[in-house]
């Protein structure tokens, strides 16, 4: 059985179709990537897993661990194991970065202690946990400051917005290891348009996002070498010839 299962999966927002008829199975301890040029509706679609309201399925279902989720809130969603980095989250004044970690640690033993091991893993000094949220954090804070959130909270499925962009060689190095570490033991869905993360995080399978559909899935290192060399152009192809049968 699929971990996350998405079936003939279309959705509008404001009335323009976004994704259409979006097929995507990852068995529980796989992990996927899904690339694609921008606009193509990568995020939309991690939105619509999500269950954000403004992203309205107009046909389809989303499965996640043999339960349809496509009419659940997002809390009822994130309760049953889903987490998620985004790639642009809001900055919010006045909320600590140690708040939210307390709040997800609040049950288990050792508690503190357990934080400055997480705070360790992502090169955290305590003093940065007293900062508000994302406000005037580098390109390389807001990933570890995601990804700290995730290692706190420990959903079973995860999905990552983006990890690799607009990060430094030496916090991608930090935050891969982080990555490929967590999802051991997990199933999840890994958002990139140039690849940069699968130096350091072992996928099992690729697909690729053209126009809102999926246009070929196949072997990750296959999928973004041919990318590397043609573009997105060759992907294009494939789904014109796939349109005219």
């Amino acid at each position: 059985m699929s971990s996350l299962s998405v079936e003939n999966l279309s959705v509008e927002v404001n009335g323009k179709r976004i994704l259409d008829e979006v097929n995507l199975a990852i068995p529980k301890g796989e992990v996927h990537v899904l690339f694609g040029p921008n606009a193509s509706g990568k995020t939309s679609l991690l939105m619509t897993i999500l269950g954000f309201p403004n992203y309205k399925v107009v046909s389809g279902e989303i499965w996640f661990n043999g339960v349809s989720i496509t009419n659940m809130s997002t809390d009822e969603r994130v309760r049953l194991g889903i987490g998620v980095a985004f790639q642009n989250p809001p900055a919010i004044r006045g909320v600590k970065l140690a708040d939210i970690l307390h709040n997800f640690l609040k049950s288990e033993p050792e508690a503190k202690k357990k934080e400055i091991e997480l705070c360790e893993t992502l090169n955290f000094t305590k003093d940065f946990l007293s900062r508000d949220l994302n406000l005037c954090f580098s390109g390389g804070e807001v990933k570890r400051s995601e990804l700290l959130q995730i290692l706190a909270q420990k959903p079973s499925f995860v999905m990552l917005d983006e990890p690799d962009s607009g990060v430094d060689i030496e916090n991608l190095g930090v935050i891969g290891k982080v990555i490929n570490d967590f999802l051991k033991e997990r199933s999840g869905l890994l958002i990139t348009h140039l690849g940069y993360i699968l130096r350091y995080v072992k996928a099992d399978k690729a697909h690729v996002l053209i126009e809102g559909k999926v246009a070929c899935s196949g072997k990750p290192i296959k999928i973004l070498d041919q990318i590397l060399k043609e573009g997105y152009g060759w992907c294009e192809k494939c789904l014109k010839i796939e349109k005219k049968c």
